[in-house]
């Protein structure tokens, strides 16, 4: 029972870097379709979201199963239920890099970023793609240090969003309110995006240590 428990285990662990790894891409290839108007990079994000969904189901499927069968306590338990945690997160990372997906294509042929905006987008997708590698890496091979800087990170991102509405809200911006609407929406998924993965990393420190931060 104790081999079929870490068996099963370590195919939940996979499934999860699978989905931080597959958020990742989604993130970045979003991104490219909304600097660029890539319209199959945008494409492309938006039919392959239904993967992260059915990985998050498969996470979602086994725990319950191990939940029942092998009813873990202490450490075991913790590792379990943060799985399920975890796999939520993930899942929401794919949704919002879906939804700047859908943004850039909705804007297709033109650029859904003006030129003003393009610099602090391009920034906001470094610090989210830093973070997702991390968010990677800690699940592959559990760090608490590693995970406990995604909090820095996220700090990075909070001070690019101030960034973003400081352009948004300056007296001389030229595009309008419907183009500072897309803009503020856009800014809000990189920093949730970057917040469920500071929240993914404080669950991977939770089941490494037991400890909250």
């Amino acid at each position: 029972m104790r081999d079929e428990f870490r068996a099963e285990l370590h195919i939940v662990s996979q499934l999860l870097v699978d989905m931080a790894e597959a958020v990742r891409a989604a993130m970045r290839k979003a991104t490219k379709a909304l600097l660029t108007a890539d319209r199959d990079a945008a494409e492309a994000v938006i039919a392959r979201d239904d993967e992260v969904d059915d990985l998050y189901r498969q996470v979602d499927e086994r725990v319950y199963d191990l939940l029942a069968r092998q009813a873990p306590v202490a450490s075991d338990l913790r590792t379990v239920v943060t799985a399920l945690q975890l796999a939520a997160d993930l899942e929401r990372m794919g949704d919002l890099a879906d939804h700047v997906a859908k943004t850039a294509l909705r804007r297709h042929p033109s650029p859904a970023v003006p030129a003003e905006l393009r610099r602090v987008f391009k920034d906001m997708a470094e610090v989210a793609d830093r973070i997702a590698e991390k968010i990677a890496k800690v699940l592959s091979k559990p760090d608490a240090d590693l995970a406990a800087e995604l909090d820095q990170d996220d700090d990075a991102m909070d001070a690019l969003h101030r960034d973003l509405f400081a352009i948004l809200l300056s007296d001389d911006w030229p595009y309008g309110a419907e183009t500072a609407i897309d803009g503020a929406l856009l800014g809000r998924f990189y920093e949730r995006y970057a917040d469920h993965a500071v929240n993914a990393g404080r669950r991977v420190v939770y089941r490494v240590t037991g400890d909250t931060i």
